[in-house]
């Protein structure tokens, strides 16, 4: 995951053009991708498509020629939908069009105007600080014109036409966290689903530019919506932060407890929010007239730590391990997703003698054995018909994972059986 990020941190990626197409081909070599393109001007619900934009250079030169800002070191250093310019200015008038971040002097911020038509260039504040009055050139070699924005989805059928939506944004540049992290994970996650034998659900992978992407999604998918059961929306998974999940709009989803659930149990330390309207797409995703039953895995949130949209969100701040504990984290929720099946007993009158089947274990020293046991009982009493797995976990308060392997043995023996739709 961390090599993935590495080839993809230098692309110049914006909500259109050349980058994101670029991107998902890198993506479209571990994952099959279907690519659609979306005219400029198309209508998607109250928004339109917008101009396509690409930036071949961009730079600010001194008066003796050097570039002080250069596209080409960074491409945070312009800011994102600049419209093109080639002129010169003095000092004051250049530090109008500079972003720059005075608490954070050396660092340089991540700055757009999709939707406004302007140029900006952004810099670390101790470079600005130090200019003297000159005679600056600036260009900005940029396009806008119509084209068309473009998303990848990935489609893993499963046994069942219900869906599990999976969706991470990709119109970000060189930002590591935010979220060329929540593309690596999505990525190797679906090369994880492809490679098991049974899946009760289809999984669809979204790699969409942010906000809107999703909306321009919704809007060429609005009949088969109603076959989304589950969601997820990946960002910022690569930072050492503590693991937080933002609930769905409805808040008590069957993919809200499934999170909460390996939340709790994943020995790490974690938050839990509240539904809210903004942040990523799951914004979108549980508009009302969708309301979908989508909530976002994170570990630190937008705007909760300092590299946010900085260069300081660069391969030293995203970490191997950190993605790697996020991957297992997804894979966990998962499994709860698949595994989340509706038992009903065959001895419903009293229990069944588990002794005569070599299941009934004296209970020693063996904390393990103790729990396994315990977690017999209660799946054998609430395998009513009316308790799936994740409802037994939450009323016991014992791991999902533990309950399935024992719901497992007892099916072996006899003494359960899934019910049947």
């Amino acid at each position: 995951m961390h090599r993935l990020i590495e080839e993809l941190y230098p692309i110049c990626r914006s909500i259109t053009g050349d980058g994101v197409r670029d991107t998902l081909g890198i993506i479209g070599q571990n994952i099959p991708l279907e690519i659609t393109e979306v005219a400029t001007g198309s209508k998607v619900f109250d928004w339109e498509v917008p101009r396509e934009w690409n930036v071949n250079d961009a730079y600010v030169k001194n008066g003796s020629g050097e570039r002080i800002i250069d596209f080409n070191a960074s491409n945070l250093h312009v800011v994102n939908y600049s419209q093109p310019v080639n002129a010169k200015v003095d000092l004051e008038e250049l530090k109008q069009h500079v972003h720059t971040l005075p608490d954070q002097p050396e660092l340089v911020p991540y700055r757009t105007s999709y939707y406004q038509e302007q140029w900006g260039f952004c810099a670390s504040h101790t470079l600005m600080q130090g200019l003297g009055e000159d005679t600056y050139e600036v260009c900005i070699d940029s396009s806008l014109k119509d084209g068309s924005l473009t998303y990848g989805e990935c489609y893993i059928e499963g046994s069942s036409t219900d869906e599990v939506l999976l969706s991470c944004h990709v119109c970000h540049p060189s930002l590591c966290n935010d979220n060329l992290s929540g593309i690596a994970l999505l990525t190797f996650l679906g090369k994880a689903l492809k490679k098991r034998r049974h899946l009760r659900y289809s999984y669809r992978l979204l790699f969409i530019p942010a906000t809107i992407g999703s909306i321009a999604w919704l809007s060429k998918n609005e009949k088969n919506v109603h076959r989304i059961k589950h969601g997820l929306v990946a960002t910022c998974v690569g930072d050492g932060g503590r693991f937080t999940y933002k609930k769905s709009r409805r808040g008590n989803t069957e993919v809200d407890r499934a999170a909460i659930h390996c939340l709790q149990h994943s020995n790490s330390d974690y938050l839990v929010k509240e539904f809210f309207p903004y942040g990523y797409d799951e914004r979108q995703y549980c508009s009302p007239g969708f309301d979908l039953p989508v909530g976002c895995l994170m570990r630190s949130p937008h705007g909760e730590y300092a590299e946010y949209h900085t260069s300081a969100d660069n391969l030293d701040f995203v970490r191997a391990e950190y993605l790697q504990e996020s991957l297992e984290l997804y894979l966990n929720v998962i499994s709860v997703i698949e595994g989340n099946i509706v038992y009903v007993s065959k001895n419903l009158k009293c229990e069944p003698q588990l002794g005569k089947r070599g299941l009934y274990k004296a209970i020693g020293g063996d904390d393990g054995q103790g729990d396994r046991q315990l977690a017999m009982l209660w799946v054998l009493n609430l395998a009513d018909g009316k308790h799936a797995l994740l409802d037994m976990a939450e009323r016991s308060g014992m791991d999902f994972r533990l309950l399935g392997k024992i719901a497992g043995t007892l099916c072996e023996n006899g003494l359960l059986e899934v019910q049947k739709d």
